[in-house]
């Protein structure tokens, strides 16, 4: 069975796009991923990378009326966001395949997405929870599901699922909460009732991130990750991490989001990413240097700088860090 992903990203998310590509290459043997280059940079460096296992889509190729159409009241983030649904459908539509599963391009694999797979068997949509560690729960406005990993077949259930999932994101899909929605995550929280064929992925090791990583503890043995949950005991192996809220600031740091972050996490996961984006980053840089494919940001220093540094570092959610000490490590 070839699994079939798509993601989409720009040039400011470039090494992250080729990290998740690099990591399926390690850890997923049957697999194509559908790349959509949301600007012309990251297109010109990804056909120029000639990525065997991939397929790389332009936004002349992809954008359709309905989209162009809203394009202008949306921004970046907000357009990406309204455009994932009509990714998985274009791959369905124009490619030989039965099924695609969006992932994001800030996910990074370390094992083989196989029992994932295997979960949802005969079913038509997969979708992912939060999982939300009680301190961080952000349910009621952003979403049960994660839109960061979520497969549809070309069936009848998982087309009409999809073809609804577009229609709500065209109409609204914006950064903020209004009337029960927020972008396009929240559209997904009745589907098990909505649709038929929705399997919810079960899988401890599917969906790892900030917001849910203080409930386990992990360990790595052999070049295999391993976790299990606090509160239970149950263990499971690592298959993918969404390295959401990293930032590359251009300061020369990097802050790794808002939530309590164990030693052994920044070791185990980010560290070892940020090394492998710095690479990537180095390689690209080699092809063309007008522009960072980390995608630093302004470190926004201000008059609330100080009372913010004090207040983070009190709730222990201070995770900015010289990134020569990352790199370091």
């Amino acid at each position: 069975m070839i699994y079939n992903f798509c993601t989409l990203f720009d040039s400011n998310y470039l090494s992250r796009g080729i990290a998740l590509y690099r990591s399926l290459e390690q850890y997923c043997e049957n697999f194509h991923l559908y790349i959509f280059a949301f600007d012309s940079i990251s297109y010109r460096i990804l056909k120029k990378l000639n990525l065997q296992k991939a397929t790389i889509i332009s936004l002349a190729e992809f954008e359709d009326e309905k989209l162009i159409e809203v394009k202008p009241t949306r921004t970046i983030a907000e357009y990406c966001w309204t455009s994932t649904s009509s990714t998985i459908l274009y791959v369905l539509e124009n490619f030989n395949v039965d099924n695609c599963t969006y992932v994001d391009a800030d996910v990074y694999f370390y094992s083989s997405p196989k029992p994932i797979f295997d979960e949802l068997g005969n079913k038509s949509i997969l979708i992912t929870e939060h999982r939300y560690s009680p301190q961080y729960n952000k349910e009621l406005k952003a979403g049960k599901y994660c839109v960061q990993f979520v497969t549809f077949r070309k069936d009848e259930n998982g087309l009409k699922a999809l073809k609804w999932w577009r229609d709500r994101c065209i109409e609204w899909c914006y950064a903020r909460y209004e009337d029960g929605k927020f972008g396009d995550q929240l559209y997904l929280n009745d589907w098990t009732e909505r649709f038929e064929g929705v399997h919810v992925m079960k899988h401890l090791g599917g969906g790892l991130a900030a917001w849910n990583v203080q409930q386990y503890e992990f360990t790595k043995i052999d070049d295999k990750l391993f976790g299990k949950e606090i509160s239970t005991g149950n263990e499971f192996e690592v298959i993918f991490y969404h390295f959401h809220y990293l930032k590359f600031l251009q300061n020369g740091k990097i802050e790794l989001g808002r939530r309590k972050l164990s030693e052994n996490v920044i070791n185990i996961f980010y560290k070892n990413y940020i090394k492998e984006l710095e690479k990537i980053s180095n390689e690209i840089s080699k092809l063309d240097s007008t522009f960072d494919p980390n995608g630093s940001v302004n470190s926004q220093i201000s008059w609330k700088t100080p009372i913010l540094y004090i207040y983070r570092k009190l709730l222990g959610v201070y995770n900015i860090y010289n990134k020569s000490k990352l790199l370091d490590g």
